[in-house]
């Protein structure tokens, strides 16, 4: 979906937009996930857990 799908008026998308990224920094995120990890072990553990059981 598109910023001005969402909002439906491009100037206000514009402004928006503008405002919301006035001196802020870029964090590249691209890499392996760390919760997606942790949630693998997680699934795992209580997986073992149930077949002890």
């Amino acid at each position: 979906m598109k910023w001005n799908e969402i909002f439906q008026d491009q100037v206000l998308t514009a402004a928006l937009t503008d405002r919301l990224t006035h001196k802020s920094h870029v964090l590249n995120m691209n890499g392996p996930s760390f919760r997606m990890r942790e949630t693998e072990e997680w699934l795992k553990s209580e997986t073992a857990s149930v077949v002890q059981n």
